[in-house]
């Protein structure tokens, strides 16, 4: 029998622990390559599509043709969400979904739409983020690795969850925000296993994105650079409570607004649905030609906000700086809300980022005009655009680690940590959800997936050596939307298990969830229970 048990954990320590970490290295260089080229060809779009609707401004006469050309794109756009639904929206849903189990998808398929369907978004000018494309392409680095080695769907999982890290981590140059993201609001809870693959992943596909954006003579230090941190003054918490209380304010005004864009475009049935898309492309181009800060992700102006008091920031028809600031804010929320209710297959991640600085800029202007030291500007801006994110994202670690990650710069904890907590307790009081977890529920909605499954209970026994044997329950990746129930020892004691039970061979769990099939529930929950076979 102690040879049984030995041969069955070496087994199970080669199938979820050597062959994991090699099959996280994998993942790690696939999302790497593929995140830092769509990266370095968004960035590009970007430039261009500025300097497109900057010579059109100077030809009026072309602004026609324009709409006419967004026109086009809207209808394309719109004909390719249409057939694949999976890229309807920022691609964070989708790989949230993905990684619960929830969701299914032909990960080539929606790797190559999403990857050419956001990236036409950039080059039409729209306000689209390349983070959460990003995402969901890791995502899918991580499916199509794991399926390519033909790895059970657990360890498919995992590899979404690490994919997923490894994609935001790329795309930020932010490898802890990548790591901490995939655990806080991809699969809500902390995991040994999700952590391992994730750290794996994201630090080889870092190594592979500074590797190739450095021979490509692209930048690869953090992502915004012109902030600088001075200690704060006691004053300073004063003014750091008053701007993350109204970006919580504006974050919970984002989240009402956008469940009603969201009911208001289902509504809209002109060509069979297409037609929505126009919307947001038209408003996006109107935006664009008023200031160039209303297109793309938001990294530019983000940046400018950095030398504010050094009037970095471009005045809009040479109006005032806090008229300009109040403008491109506007026009931001504005179009992400249009961007989520109406499913745009381009991230919101930046965008959001951008018009919560965009915010705490404003609010600088009006404390400096009342006598608040300009050296704290820049990172009462930082603070208030992680309570915004905060507040529409629910992801108050994740709020709180890229205030330092993403500036380089770590003083000053306690004042991030009175701003990001505010904005995490408005939307508390609030009673608001995170929105890619609401734009989740939308898509479960949408493809029935709830409907067409029915409650499940499947009695397994765990065995001798296998995944599940000395582990708690909590440290187990079971499938989506189940749970251990009840639990029978080998000598015939019953009890209702919590998360720090600790399973040992020989217990019978009871499990309990919806699925379409008992026979797929069964087989996932024998790649826990039972000794890998050869």
């Amino acid at each position: 029998m102690s040879g049984k048990k030995s041969y069955g954990r070496l087994r199970t320590l080669r199938e979820y622990g050597v062959n994991l970490i090699a099959l996280s290295i994998l993942t790690g260089l696939f999302a790497g390559a593929v995140v830092t080229i769509y990266n370095i060809l968004t960035g590009i779009g970007e430039e261009k599509s500025v300097e497109l609707y900057r010579l059109i401004l100077k030809n009026p006469a072309f602004i026609p043709l324009l709409f006419t050309g967004l026109a086009a794109g809207a209808f394309v756009i719109g004909t390719a969400t249409h057939f694949i639904p999976m890229i309807r929206g920022s691609g964070v849903p989708q790989a949230e979904g993905a990684a619960r189990g929830i969701l299914h998808f032909r990960w080539y398929t929606v790797m190559c739409s999403m990857f050419a369907a956001s990236l036409a978004c950039v080059f039409m000018g729209l306000p689209a983020g390349s983070e959460g494309p990003s995402l969901e392409m890791g995502g899918c680095a991580g499916y199509g690795t794991a399926k390519a080695c033909r790895r059970s769907l657990m360890v498919r999982r995992l590899q979404v969850a690490a994919g997923s890290s490894a994609g935001l981590a790329a795309a930020f140059n932010a490898p802890v925000t990548g790591l901490i993201f995939a655990m806080e609001e991809a699969f809500r809870s902390f995991s040994a296993q999700v952590f391992t693959c994730s750290a794996v992943s994201v630090a080889v596909s870092l190594a592979v994105r500074n590797a190739m954006r450095a021979a490509m003579g692209f930048p690869v230090g953090f992502t915004f650079t012109t902030f600088t941190f001075s200690p704060m003054q006691p004053v300073g918490y004063l003014y750091t409570a008053l701007a993350a209380l109204a970006a919580g304010l504006l974050g919970v005004a984002f989240y009402r607004l956008m469940l009603l864009a969201r009911k208001g475009f289902s509504k809209v049935t002109f060509l069979s649905g297409v037609g929505k898309y126009i919307i947001p492309f038209f408003v996006a181009g109107a935006f664009g030609l008023v200031t160039a800060y209303a297109m793309g992700g938001g990294h530019d102006f983000v940046q400018s906000l950095g030398s504010l008091s050094e009037g970095g920031v471009e005045r809009i028809f040479g109006i005032s700086l806090a008229a300009t600031l109040a403008i491109v804010v506007v026009f931001r929320f504005v179009s992400t809300i249009l961007a989520v209710g109406c499913g745009m297959p381009y991230g919101i991640f930046v965008p959001v980022l951008a018009t919560g600085a965009g915010l705490g800029a404003l609010m600088c202007v009006w404390f400096e005009s009342i006598g608040m030291d300009s050296a704290m500007s820049d990172y009462i801006i930082i603070i208030t655009m992680a309570a915004y994110f905060t507040t529409v994202v629910r992801a108050p670690i994740t709020g709180l680690v890229m205030v330092f990650e993403f500036t380089g710069q770590f003083e000053n904890l306690l004042p991030a940590l009175l701003g990001v907590g505010i904005g995490f307790i408005v939307g508390e009081l609030f009673r608001t959800q995170s929105v890619f977890e609401k734009c989740l529920e939308f898509i479960v909605r949408e493809r029935n997936i709830k409907f067409c499954a029915e409650k499940k209970s499947v009695t397994v026994e765990v065995e001798e050596g296998s995944y599940a044997d000395g582990r708690s329950i909590r440290s187990v990746l079971w499938p989506a939307g189940g749970m251990v129930t009840e639990v029978t020892s080998r000598d015939g004691g019953r009890f209702i298990p919590g998360g720090g039970t600790r399973l040992k061979a020989g217990d019978a769990i009871t499990f309990e969830c919806s699925a379409l099939s008992e026979e797929d529930l069964k087989n996932y929950l024998a790649e826990i229970v039972r000794v890998p076979h050869e």
